[in-house]
């Protein structure tokens, strides 16, 4: 069986691909765990040699994987630059910290001695999407390996080259032989590799529902699982904000891999007395914006990644529109091949409104007037969602007060996008997830939390 990969700005096709057949894959789950039984009694300098040899793979390469995230999903080039040199970061990060992040904790008892040691769980899940085709493989795999685990991961149906590339870094890079498996498969065979008895964890970034099945899946076999899933992050705009800064703000966050993202900022909260001010120079940002070929390097926002994706933002834009929001900017289906769709801008956003319930992946903004701070707290929590939110205002203070204590969210910034680092941790609360990647948080959720004493 086979799946094709499409051009989602031209709507052609590109190549096709064989399917991992579902027979084949108690084998390969069986020759991970032979791997990483040799792999678990490896030092870190051996674990972490290969990562430093991936990152500079990705160094020299980069805008070769870049040009072929923007043919399979509509990456624009710019974008998938600083995705490759973010997994090439991840690499150089867990090389050089894994070993302190996993470092023996020593503590006070009654007894002789006592300590806490983290150890690999064994073959370790991932299931992955395809709005960041390479990133989001780093991100889970890098930190399973450096602690010591083997990786298999379920990519995205679209992005099959971008599987195929991920898999070939590494084996360049010379990590041993079945460690990392990045299969393409069929979305029905996830719950056979969940419950195979040597899969000891699993990780999935994508949507609800997904999570959900995965969750469900793992639950009942009793294993560890980490879900990343969506987001509708609120952008405040207070009144003393910085209208420039706020604007120029909530528009790179909105349009940033072309809106295809789950801390993208979607809701855009603001005060009433900076609302005509902070619209004006919101829209006219928007509205500047070059949407076009993604393999061009002044494009900020591409095609998305597939036509039904496009026909789905759209319906979500005409029943807000329908129950009364109103748009300042885009809202047309462009005419002409591929899944392009513009930079969208919606006022009057209130609860009830797609564009407020529900995630628009996509260059769709909502703005939502609220009377005053507190309105704006209240709205920015009034949702099922809870991964990221950003606070802006010239108090600086006080923002990172209420994104500290007041906003429900996993993570939160003050007069900034919301973004990744290797060195921060990475997730969500309520409908967006549970779970953490990257940083030590993220090291240490695939790993056996040991108490070792001596009496």
């Amino acid at each position: 069986m086979t799946i094709e990969s499409i051009n989602p700005a031209t709507g052609k096709p590109i190549a096709r691909y064989e399917l991992t057949p579902a027979s084949a894959l108690p084998g390969i789950v069986e020759r991970a765990h032979a791997a990483f039984l040799q792999w678990r009694q490896s030092g870190f300098a051996e674990r972490t040699a290969p990562l430093q040899r991936a990152a500079g793979i990705l160094r020299r390469n980069e805008r070769e994987y870049a040009q072929l995230m923007a043919q399979e999903m509509g990456k624009p080039v710019s974008n998938g630059l600083e995705e490759v040199r973010a997994c090439a970061a991840v690499c150089e990060h867990y090389a050089e910290h894994a070993a302190e992040m996993l470092a023996d904790t020593p503590l006070t008892s009654d007894f002789t001695r006592s300590r806490v040691v983290y150890r690999p769980l064994g073959v370790v899940l991932g299931v992955q999407p395809w709005n960041w085709p390479f990133h989001q493989v780093f991100r889970m795999a890098v930190p399973a390996l450096a602690a010591g685990n083997a990786v298999v991961v379920k990519h995205a149906s679209n992005v099959p080259g971008c599987a195929r590339a991920i898999e070939d870094v590494f084996v360049r890079a010379q990590l041993p032989p079945d460690l990392l498996r990045v299969l393409l498969l069929a979305s029905a065979d996830v719950e056979a590799l969940v419950s195979h008895p040597l899969v000891r964890g699993v990780s999935l970034t994508g949507s609800g529902p997904a999570g959900a099945a995965v969750a469900r899946a793992a639950g009942g076999k009793l294993k560890k699982s980490v879900l990343e899933l969506g987001g509708s992050d609120p952008y405040l705009v207070l009144a003393d904000a910085d209208i420039e800064l706020a604007a120029r703000i909530c528009t790179q966050g909105r349009l940033g891999n072309s809106g295809q993202s789950c801390i993208a900022a979607k809701r855009m909260i603001v005060v009433k007395d900076v609302r005509a001010a902070f619209e004006e120079r919101f829209v006219a940002l928007m509205g500047a914006a070059r949407v076009g070929d993604p393999l061009l390097d002044d494009t900020v926002v591409g095609p998305l990644a597939r036509r039904d994706l496009r026909d789905a933002l759209h319906a979500q834009v005409q029943a807000s529109v329908a129950a009364g929001a109103r748009l300042l900017l885009g809202g047309a289906v462009p005419e002409g091949p591929g899944s392009f769709y513009p930079a969208t801008v919606l006022t009057d956003v209130r609860r009830g409104m797609p564009a407020f319930d529900e995630e628009l992946f996509g260059p769709v903004a909502a703005i939502v007037p609220v009377a005053d701070e507190g309105a704006a707290i209240a709205a920015a929590n009034d949702s099922a969602y809870g991964l990221g939110g950003c606070v802006l205002t010239r108090d600086v203070q006080r923002g990172e007060r209420i994104a500290a204590d007041l906003l429900d969210s996993g993570m939160a910034w003050v007069n900034g996008c919301v973004r990744e680092d290797p060195r921060l941790p990475f997730g969500g609360i309520k409908d967006s997830g549970y779970g953490r990647e990257q940083a030590t948080w993220g090291i240490r959720e695939f790993v056996n939390v040991k108490t070792v004493v001596v009496t």
